[in-house]
């Protein structure tokens, strides 16, 4: 599964690619997102409550960020399993260019699923992946734009 989408935030790149490495930021903007902490600066170990059609699980996972681009590009590779749920793996291209005083943030993810998940269906599972990556981003921009305010 392949998902794409590009947002601008009223912020400017600097605050958005801190943004991005701010583990409360982050745990504030994942659907779900009951723990999220900090391993060292390139690693994240979560702990996500999500529902994919008829089966809900909490997956324990970790993130790895490849930041040898940054600020402009990163790359985020992460593995998580929901116990007899089933299990996620996958990555993402992140790249961020100044628009003025905002940032247009660009993705390309793609993800693995298997156990039940896998027997629920591509379309369900993309159409859901789909969702809670657009409610991540709408609640990170809401969040990096209100910090702007507050400021």
């Amino acid at each position: 599964m392949e998902l794409k989408d590009e947002i601008r935030i009223e912020a400017p790149k600097h605050e958005v690619y801190a943004a991005l490495n701010d583990p409360e930021v982050l745990k504030a903007a994942i659907p779900g997102c009951q723990e999220l902490n900090k391993v060292s600066d390139t690693e994240l170990e979560a702990k996500v409550a999500l529902k994919v059609g008829p089966v809900k699980a909490t997956f324990g996972g970790k993130v790895t960020l490849d930041t040898a681009g940054a600020p402009d590009r990163f790359l985020l590779t992460g593995e998580g399993s929901g116990g007899v749920a089933g299990f996620a793996k996958g990555g993402a291209e992140v790249e961020l260019e100044e628009d003025g005083n905002a940032t247009i943030l660009r993705y390309a993810a793609r993800a693995d699923v298997g156990g039940k998940l896998a027997m629920l269906g591509g379309r369900l599972i993309a159409s859901t992946a789909q969702k809670l990556a657009g409610q991540f981003f709408e609640n990170f921009s809401a969040k990096v734009s209100a910090g702007r305010r507050i400021s």
